[in-house]
């Protein structure tokens, strides 16, 4: 009584004084304390314990993984298994989805093994866990095979199978099975429908992104905040930059979701004013803005030109909203120093760094180097970036322009040598446009379109 009232330290209280003690009331203060996020004293209540039952096993293991401790999630049902117990769906379900989130194959195989020798393989709830986590593991493939061979479905795996391609890059064949979905009779709720229009934000069609808002509009889901920040991001990365803004402007409930998605548009499109405009105020209603958030005001204010502006914003992205930076947060400063020619600020930033800025922070001081002419610095970067891949064809293609500005052909047909010897090549880019319900992808000097003459 006291656990369900939310009393838990009255109920634990009144537990540890009971002279006889079963299962049933410690599992109830385990998911108590748990829930109260007193990892520590659960572990040490269901340790304790001389009798435990399968619930009692699956209560930790769930809670665990909601805790985020998700090793120990998965190191507890293997005990589980060695200590001989039943596992059922919610068993299954919880420990695929730590093996998701530790991207651990290898293990999540094992437990579909498991699963299949414990016939559960027909269970709806387990299914789609296989489905999460084979998706997270970048295992579509598998992914695919589990949900084609389900007997039965509803509509979480169908979003499980939806999501899995969103996450993996797969958008067309996303928007493909979320029709697919609704033609074997199963409505979207606002998660489906969300992770769909987040798919379709990647691809170049305007008509499916309409079809999706006359459906949430119809069904009333335009109401959830999540499928209307999906939709602001959707017309963002479209530069529908009106219809992004008008949608933020009708939302009745914003999150700082909200706020990152249209922010990150108009930094995405240039728009920089608008975009420091709308941080500012983010701060000033107090929100907390994330890692997301400063990515786009740091590269509107690197567009803008905006420098000191830029790095007063990274300082106090650390120390007063205690974010630690990632690599896309390097690359927004190495950015803003280069496009205001300031080569060597870079180059000291980078050294400062505590760890390698990715490929595109490296391409990015380079590309600046060619444009200025800074042969000492722009061969450093080259070094390093062939260093860290020597068969991208992008920092060899970027030093030879650098040398050729300089009229040093010598050194540009030692580097075309080098290329050859390391059989690296240079890829063309490619393009592509939907045309009446037909996506055609080309390249330059590409002569195989049929609509090449128009």
């Amino acid at each position: 009584m006291y656990a369900k009232l939310g009393l838990i330290f009255d109920a634990k209280g009144y537990y540890d004084e009971m002279p006889e003690r079963n299962v049933v009331m410690c599992n109830t203060i385990i998911i108590g304390l748990m829930w109260l996020g007193m990892v520590e004293e659960s572990k040490h209540l269901f340790h304790g314990l001389k009798e435990r039952d399968s619930i009692s096993w699956t209560t930790m293991i769930s809670r665990l993984m909601q805790n985020g401790m998700e090793r120990e999630a998965v190191d507890m049902f293997r005990e589980m298994i060695l200590a001989g117990f039943t596992m059922d769906q919610f068993t299954f379900g919880s420990v695929l989805t730590a093996c998701g989130s530790l991207l651990a194959l290898g293990e999540g195989k094992q437990i579909h093994a498991y699963v299949i020798r414990t016939d559960h393989k027909d269970n709806v709830f387990v299914g789609s866990a296989l489905v999460d986590m084979y998706s997270k593991c970048k295992s579509i493939k598998s992914a695919e095979t589990v949900f084609e061979r389900m007997t039965q479905k509803n509509v979480v795996p169908w979003t499980a199978m939806l999501v899995g391609y969103g996450q993996n890059g797969f958008s067309e064949e996303a928007v493909k099975i979320f029709f697919e979905m609704q033609r074997n009779g199963f409505e979207p709720d606002d998660f489906t429908l969300g992770s769909v229009i987040s798919s379709c934000a990647n691809l170049a069609s305007l008509e499916e992104g309409a079809q999706f808002h006359c459906q949430a509009l119809v069904s009333g889901l335009i109401s959830f905040i999540t499928v209307s920040n999906a939709f602001i991001t959707l017309y963002g990365n479209w530069g529908s930059m009106e219809d992004s803004y008008q949608l933020f402007v009708e939302m009745n409930t914003r999150d700082e979701v909200s706020w990152t998605a249209l922010l990150t548009g108009y930094a995405q499109f240039g728009k920089a004013n608008e975009t420091i405009d709308l941080f500012e105020r983010l701060l000033a209603i107090g929100l907390k803005p994330d890692g997301v958030t400063f990515i786009g005001v740091l590269s509107a204010c690197s567009r803008a030109g905006l420098v000191e502006k830029g790095l007063q914003y990274f300082e106090s992205m650390i120390k007063e909203h205690g974010i630690i930076p990632i690599p896309d947060h390097y690359t927004c400063i190495i950015d803003l120093l280069c496009r205001a020619g300031r080569l060597e600020e870079a180059r000291s930033f980078i050294n400062k760094m505590p760890c390698h800025p990715d490929m595109v922070g490296w391409a990015t001081l380079l590309s600046s180097c060619r444009v200025h002419g800074d042969m000492e610095i722009g061969k450093w970067v080259a070094d390093s970036l062939i260093e860290l891949q020597p068969h991208n064809p992008a920092s060899y293609v970027l030093l030879s322009s650098l040398y050729a500005a300089k009229g040093k052909w010598n050194e540009v047909a030692q580097l075309r040598r080098e290329m050859r010897d390391k059989r690296v090549k240079n890829e063309p880019g490619y393009s592509w446009i939907k045309y009446e319900g037909k996506l055609h992808v080309f390249s330059d000097d590409d002569q195989s379109s049929p609509f090449l003459g128009q």
